[in-house]
C-alpha cells in the first residue's frame, strides 16, 4: 500500500521560490569583483534568476546540458545556481585554484556549452578558451562598462545585458527530482579530477540536514557569510540552506583577507560563518594585532582540513566564538559530520568537553558510517580502534560522472572515503589520517594529523607535516617537517620535547626537518606525495 500524499518532486528552484514568497525582503549582500557592495532581496534574486533561465533557453541550453562557472561568492553566482539548475541543466562550478591542465581537463570532460566567469578570471579564461572547444559562448559576469574593449574570446557576452533582454515571467519546469542539478570535480593529487554529479533530490535532502539544530542551526534570524567558496562543493550547501531558512546572506566576493571579512562581519551583523583553517588563522592574527572583538558573530564551522585544537581554543577563549568541526567531502555533498555536544556531555568539565570538540563530530541525518579493518570487517566504536571510514546515504555519490566503472564504492554499497578514523561510544568520529598517509610503526598505527596539530600549537611553528619514512627496525617512523614563523627560533630538540606528555612516547617523531615552505595541492591541501618523494632517500 502506498501513502496518499501529494507527489511534489524536490527541486532546487523551489528553495528560491519559497524564499521569494515568505522572506521576500530579506537581503542578499555581496562584494563585487568590480568593487563596491551590491544589495538586493530574495524577491529580486528570484526575478533575476528567472530572467537568467530565459536567457539560457534563448542560447539553446536545455535539460542535461552542462554550464560552467568560474566565479566568486556573489549575487550573480547565486543566480546561476538557481537559473541553470532550475531549468533542468547542470551547474558546473569550476575551482580556479586547480592547475591549468586540470581546468582544461574538467571543462572538456564535462563538455560545458557555456562558461560564465568573473572579471578577475578574464586573463585565465583567455588562456583556457583555445583549448576548450565545447564552449560555445563565454559570458563575463558584469555590466557593459566593465567589458574589455578587445578580447580574443570567441562569442564573448555580457551577463547584465543577457538578463536585461529577457522577461521575468519564466515558470520553473517540473521534472523528476533525480534529475542532475550540479557538478563538482574533486581535486585529485595522483590522477585526474573526478566529477561528482548531484541531483535535485540529493541537494534538497542535504539542505534539510544542514539546517538541523545539531548541524548549522541557522534560521531567519541569522546572517550567514560563507567564506567557503561557491566554486567548490556548493559552498558546503549554504546557498541552498540559506533561502530554505530565510537567512540573510552575505557573499564576500574575492575579498577573503581578514580585514575585508571583519568589515563585513561587523557591518552586516553576521552571526554564522564557515571556512577552512587557513582563513581562521589569518582572521585570528588580525583580531589579535588590531585588538578587535566581534559584536554579533557567535559560531563558525571549520572544515576542509583538521582544525588544530589551539585554534579552537583561541577563538573561544579570546573572542567568545564557538568553532565547530565539520567533516565531509565532495562525494558527500559535502556534509558528513558536525561536532555538537549531546546533553549528557554538558555536565563534563570544560577540559573534557574540549577533548570531544576537537573531533570531527557525529553523523548528520542522511549519513551512515562505519570503520573497517583491511579485510573489511567492522571495527568497534570504542574511540580506540582505527579503521578505514566508509559512508553511505541519499546524498553520497554512487559513481563518478563519465566513469566507465563505479569509482570508490565497495562491493557492499558503501563509499570508501580514503580517511582513517575512530568512532567513540557516543558516536563522535575523529579523522586520524588519510589511508595513504597513515604511519605504521612496529605494527601499530600513528596519526600524522594529531602530530601535525600538536606541532602547529607551538608558538614558533607556522605549518607542519608528518610523513612516514622507512626505518630498519620499526618498518616506518614519523618524520616531522615544519616551517618556522617569521623571526622565530626553535631547535629540533625543543620541538620534540614539546610532545612530552601529549602523546605516547613511541608516537613522538623520530626527527625534525626545517624547510622554507611545504608543498600544497592547487586547493591548499598538504601534498604529502611530494614530501615523500623529497625525503625518499632520508636516512635516520
Amino acid at each position: 500500500m502506498l501513502g496518499l500524499m501529494m507527489n511534489e518532486p524536490l527541486r532546487i528552484a523551489g528553495l528560491l521560490e519559497h524564499a521569494a514568497k515568505w522572506h521576500s525582503d530579506t537581503e542578499i549582500v555581496s562584494r563585487l569583483p568590480e568593487g563596491g557592495l551590491h544589495r538586493y532581496t530574495y524577491a529580486a534574486a528570484h526575478q533575476r534568476s528567472r530572467q537568467l533561465a530565459n536567457a539560457l533557453t534563448a542560447l539553446g541550453v536545455s535539460t542535461g546540458d552542462r554550464v560552467g562557472t568560474l566565479a566568486w561568492n556573489t549575487h550573480r553566482h547565486f543566480e546561476l545556481y538557481y537559473g541553470i539548475s532550475g531549468l533542468g541543466a547542470v551547474c558546473h562550478t569550476i575551482n580556479p585554484r586547480l592547475f591549468f591542465e586540470q581546468l582544461v581537463y574538467i571543462i572538456n570532460h564535462a563538455q560545458d556549452r557555456l562558461l560564465f566567469f568573473d572579471l578577475t578570471f578574464l586573463p585565465l579564461v583567455e588562456k583556457l578558451a583555445p583549448q576548450c572547444p565545447t564552449v560555445e559562448s563565454w559570458v563575463l559576469m558584469t555590466g557593459r562598462a566593465h567589458l574589455p574593449e578587445a578580447s580574443p574570446l570567441p562569442n564573448l557576452r555580457c551577463y547584465e545585458e543577457l538578463l536585461a533582454a529577457q522577461p521575468a515571467d519564466y515558470e520553473w519546469p517540473v521534472f523528476d527530482e533525480n534529475t542532475a542539478s550540479s557538478l563538482c570535480y574533486t581535486s585529485g593529487t595522483t590522477d585526474q579530477p573526478k566529477g561528482v554529479l548531484y541531483s535535485h533530490r540529493s541537494t534538497l535532502l542535504h539542505s534539510y540536514a544542514a539546517s538541523l539544530p545539531d548541524c548549522f542551526n541557522c534560521s531567519a534570524r541569522d546572517v550567514v557569510l560563507p567564506v567557503v567558496p561557491m566554486f567548490h562543493v556548493n559552498a558546503w550547501g549554504i546557498p541552498y540552506m540559506a533561502p530554505l531558512n530565510g537567512c540573510k546572506l552575505v557573499l564576500p566576493g574575492p575579498g577573503l583577507d581578514a580585514a575585508s571579512l571583519y568589515e563585513l562581519y561587523e557591518q552586516e551583523g553576521v552571526t554564522f560563518t564557515a571556512g577552512v583553517p587557513t582563513i581562521w588563522f589569518g582572521l585570528l592574527t588580525f583580531m589579535r594585532e588590531k585588538n578587535r572583538q566581534f559584536s554579533t558573530l557567535r559560531q563558525m564551522i571549520v572544515g576542509g582540513a583538521s582544525c588544530p585544537p589551539a585554534l579552537l581554543k583561541a577563538f573561544h577563549d579570546e573572542l567568545g566564538v564557538v568553532i565547530r568541526h565539520a567533516w565531509g567531502m565532495s562525494e558527500t555533498s559535502p556534509l558528513g559530520t558536525v561536532c555538537t555536544l549531546k546533553s549528557q556531555q554538558l555536565s563534563l568539565s570544560p577540559d573534557e568537553q574540549f577533548v570531544i570538540q576537537t573531533k570531527q563530530g557525529r553523523s548528520i541525518f542522511g549519513i551512515d558510517m562505519k570503520i573497517v579493518d583491511d579485510a573489511g570487517n567492522a571495527l568497534p566504536h570504542d574511540g580506540v580502534a582505527f579503521g578505514d571510514l566508509l559512508v553511505r546515504g541519499p546524498f553520497v555519490v554512487r559513481e563518478y560522472f563519465g566513469a566507465d566503472q563505479p569509482g570508490g564504492l565497495t562491493s557492499s554499497g558503501w563509499f570508501r572515503t580514503g580517511d582513517v578514523a575512530t568512532i567513540d561510544p557516543a558516536g563522535f568520529m575523529q579523522i586520524t589520517d588519510r589511508s595513504k598517509d597513515v604511519i605504521k610503526s612496529g605494527g601499530e598505527w600513528i596519526s600524522s594529523i594529531e602530530l601535525e596539530n600538536l606541532a602547529i600549537g607551538h608558538p614558533a611553528i607556522a605549518e607542519a607535516a608528518v610523513i612516514g619514512v622507512p626505518h630498519p627496525k620499526w618498518s616506518e617512523r614519523p618524520l616531522l617537517v615544519v616551517v618556522r614563523k617569521p623571526n622565530a627560533t626553535i631547535s629540533k630538540e625543543e620541538l620534540l620535547a614539546y610532545y612530552d606528555g601529549k602523546v605516547a612516547r613511541w608516537w613522538v617523531p623520530e626527527a625534525v626537518e626545517f624547510v622554507d615552505q611545504l608543498p600544497h595541492t592547487a586547493t591548499g591541501k598538504l601534498l604529502k606525495t611530494k614530501l615523500r618523494q623529497d625525503f625518499a632517500e632520508y636516512t635516520w
